[in-house]
């Protein structure tokens, strides 16, 4: 494998559902590149797992992606082997909430590729190479054999898992017994039972609100065993008959499966550079739902700590935590598993034991005990010395009045970094911190008073906290000494001299071979562009990002756009009105059916709410995707992505923008020094690029008598997170590429494009601007 040409990331995730979805998103949060191969060619249809559970949609609710979830039906009564058991416990979420697994998917797939991550659908993981400088995995794909290298792989295919296979990993527990049928039927109208236990097995049965009704049975004294192969819908109408004396024959099956009580788990997560997550590292049977909410919780333990060791900043012994943590989580969940499945599909047998527990649920103790451990919300890691009460559980959810308004505990964590949480009002644990401040957020808050006050230890001044929530350093009210602070920052997080080099998820300093003057080292007074307005697509990060807060500096009101990354398009405006200047964040997806008239929506309403007009001045076309793929490994659907975002949508943008925009109006597009240096690896992406310039050269012939003025500006080698940026090596040889022997900051195209969005550029147009630093001369 190692002799074919092949396509590098960061990371490969094996498997495109939930889990695979979920990790990708926190790779990618964490600023690690990330390819999903996954072998069916469209998202699942089957209904499937059902349940959120508590920790589950705090976790969802500290990545923004609740509201996008919209309303769903919550339940606080569960079951414990069919024993009936409030799950309630406090949370702002308590209980389980049904969401069909094809939304979960489909909200977390909508969420990976709009952080970046790519997915390719329809390909088959055939082999692994596994040396001691990569990760490859050879995949067949819908045009033939792809190879792909990463530092990293990570299996998230489920039960069968190809990855767990050709790993070797050793897979040990016990064997099915028992089985659970379950059908999804239309056109039936039958008794609604709930876990009813009758002389010949159990009934299940729940009619969803679209009329559709999910059957599920299991036969006590079935002598064959559980069934093998393909299972058939009659068989499913036959157990039923037998249970129940009902016939659902009629009706029309939309799925049909058969759940064992078959119990595995991994001997290990990881086996040097491949790690397992979600089904691949444990089966079990899906009492409660608990399989789907166990596999979530894998990928968002392990997807900031995979990124930082993929940076080449994850502190040792980070990776094996994975394993060591989620292997007794996993564990401890599987034998509740087990002993569930004894109670509810057990027999006669069972009736003695089942009746002592319903006793025993009735203690207060004994139901939340069971109910933390269904939910997932009593989970604590060994994270170190200390005897806080929080020390290695999660962040508890409390509303929080902070510096910049009302927040709360869970959206503090909306950036994907860790967390310092003073609450002493005096911010004296910040500057210990601060060498960690682009991986570790510091915000100083206090509590609000809520209706679950016990769940908050009094007299907590400070609380360190990982990206996953999890708490790892407490102080105690009064406590001066910061050692311990420093301890867990560091084993958390890493050495700060490593992460000096570039940090993940942050845009990076200037490297130690730049100029002592730095880019970022100067100030600019207000005034050019006061009482104008600008929209810059794409600026919640990078280049966007300086262009927008260098626009706001010369008294621009600034639209600042983002598609997923909220948390850092309002970190952009927080850091603009900060220094007196004036934006607004606007969310669109570009590239997709009506992407430029949800940008305009949001525009409009935020002009008009601040000036009262929808005048619009500026244009900056900034938004824009990276190939990173071969021309030979380029798909149709890759390339019409790039099309779609980097050459559609600006030509769209620039059509509406002119409904908006007045005499002496200014348009600028960000094009590539790639027009017009050969790069085998970005074809496509340079032929977009081209495209976008042949709009200045037309449309500046069309709006000169509109004195509206069009250009072109092409950055050259600019830092922009890559992790390349983080090897001096590789930037001292693409510094030597520049006239000025380094490599672009974002500041520097910013100064750019503030240059031509000013009245002293009003006599370029047409032009294509090289901001490369020379990188062209040759």
């Amino acid at each position: 494998m190692a002799d074919h040409p092949f396509t590098e990331t960061q990371v490969i995730v094996v498997g495109a559902g939930p889990v695979g979805l979920m990790l990708a998103g926190e790779l990618r949060l964490a600023g690690a590149d990330v390819i999903v191969v996954e072998q069916r060619t469209e998202p699942s249809t089957d209904s499937r797992a059902t349940t959120l559970h508590a920790r589950t949609m705090e976790i969802l609710d500290s990545r923004g992606l609740l509201e996008k979830l919209g309303t769903v039906p919550g339940e606080p009564m569960g079951h414990f082997g069919g024993i009936p058991l409030d799950l309630t416990l406090p949370s702002p979420h308590p209980g389980q909430w049904k969401v069909p697994q094809i939304r979960t998917e489909e909200l977390l797939q909508e969420w990976a590729t709009g952080l970046g991550a790519v997915v390719l659908r329809g390909h088959r993981l055939r082999a692994l190479d596994i040396t001691g400088d990569y990760a490859g995995a050879e995949v067949e794909g819908p045009d033939g054999t792809v190879h792909l290298r990463a530092k990293c792989l990570v299996g998230c295919d489920g039960e069968d898992s190809a990855v767990r296979a050709l790993g070797g990993f050793d897979f040990p527990g016990t064997v099915a017994t028992r089985e659970l049928l379950r059908a999804d039927v239309a056109g039936i109208d039958i008794p609604a039972r709930r876990f009813q236990r009758l002389p010949g097995g159990l009934a299940i049965a729940a009619r969803r609100p679209d009329g559709v009704t999910r059957v599920m049975v299991c036969e006590f004294d079935r002598e064959d065993g559980p069934r093998t192969g393909d299972l058939d819908f009659a068989e499913i109408v036959g157990a039923w008959r037998r249970v129940t004396g009902e016939d659902i024959g009629s009706g029309t099956p939309l799925w049909v499966n058969a759940f064992t009580d078959g119990s595995r788990q991994a001997a290990t997560y990881r086996d040097y550079r491949l790690f397992l997550a979600g089904d691949a590292a444990h089966q079990q049977m899906p009492i409660g739902g608990q399989a789907l909410n166990l596999g979530l919780q894998d990928a968002v333990n392990l997807g900031w700590k995979l990124a930082a060791q993929v940076a080449g900043r994850g502190p040792d012994g980070l990776l094996d935590s994975y394993h060591t943590e989620r292997h007794a989580v996993g564990g401890r969940t599987l034998s509740n598993i087990r002993a569930q499945a004894l109670l509810l599909l057990g027999g006669g047998e069972v009736e003695a034991a089942r009746e002592v527990l319903a006793e025993l649920i009735a203690d207060e103790g004994v139901r939340t005990h069971l109910a933390g451990m269904v939910s997932g919300l009593d989970v604590r890691y060994d994270v170190g010395e200390g005897t806080h009460a929080l020390l290695g559980a999660r962040l508890p959810h409390r509303p929080l009045d902070t510096a910049d308004g009302p927040a709360t505990t869970t959206s503090l964590l909306r950036t994907g970094k860790g967390l310092l949480l003073d609450l002493t009002g005096t911010g004296r644990f910040a500057p210990t911190a601060g060498p960690w401040s682009a991986l570790v957020r510091t915000a100083t808050a206090t509590l609000v008073a809520n209706e679950r006050p016990d769940e908050w230890p009094e007299g907590t001044d400070a609380l360190l906290v990982r990206p996953d929530g999890h708490v790892v350093w407490a102080a105690a009210e009064g406590d001066t000494d910061v050692a311990g602070l420093t301890t867990a920052l560091t084993r958390w997080f890493g050495d700060p001299a490593l992460l000096a080099a570039a940090p993940a998820a942050a845009p990076a300093p200037v490297s130690a071979s730049a100029p002592s003057a730095s880019v970022t080292d100067r100030s600019t007074a207000m005034g050019r562009l006061n009482g104008k307005t600008a929209l810059v697509t794409g600026s919640s990060r990078g280049m966007g990002r300086a262009t927008a807060i260098r626009l706001a500096q010369e008294g621009a009101l600034v639209a600042v756009h983002y598609t997923n990354g909220k948390e850092a398009a309002d970190d952009v405006v927080a850091t603009i009105e900060k220094d007196g200047g004036r934006a607004f964040a606007v969310r669109a997806e570009l590239g997709v059916t009506g992407d430029v008239h949800e940008l305009f929506l949001g525009v409009e309403q935020g002009l008009k709410d601040r000036t009262g007009s929808t005048e619009l001045n500026i244009l900056v076309n900034n938004a824009g995707v990276m190939g990173g793929v071969a021309a030979e490994d380029t798909t149709p659907e890759q390339f019409d992505r790039l099309y779609a975002v980097n050459a559609k949508a600006p030509f769209f943008i620039i059509q509406r923008a002119l409904k908006n925009m007045p005499s002496g109006g200014r348009i600028i597009n960000i094009s590539s020094g790639l027009t017009k240096v050969a790069n085998p690896e970005e074809i496509a992406y340079a032929m977009t690029k081209g495209a976008v310039e042949q709009l200045a050269l037309h449309f500046a012939k069309l709006l000169g008598p509109r004195n509206i003025t069009i250009n072109s500006v092409a950055p050259g080698i600019t830092r922009n997170g890559n992790p390349a940026f983080d090897i001096p090596e590789v930037v001292d040889q693409m510094a030597a590429l520049s006239a000025f022997n380094r490599v672009g900051e974002p500041q520097d195209v910013a100064d750019v494009v503030a240059f031509l969005a000013t009245d002293d550029a009003r006599w370029i147009t047409g032009a294509f601007v090289d901001a490369t630093g020379g990188t062209l001369l040759g």
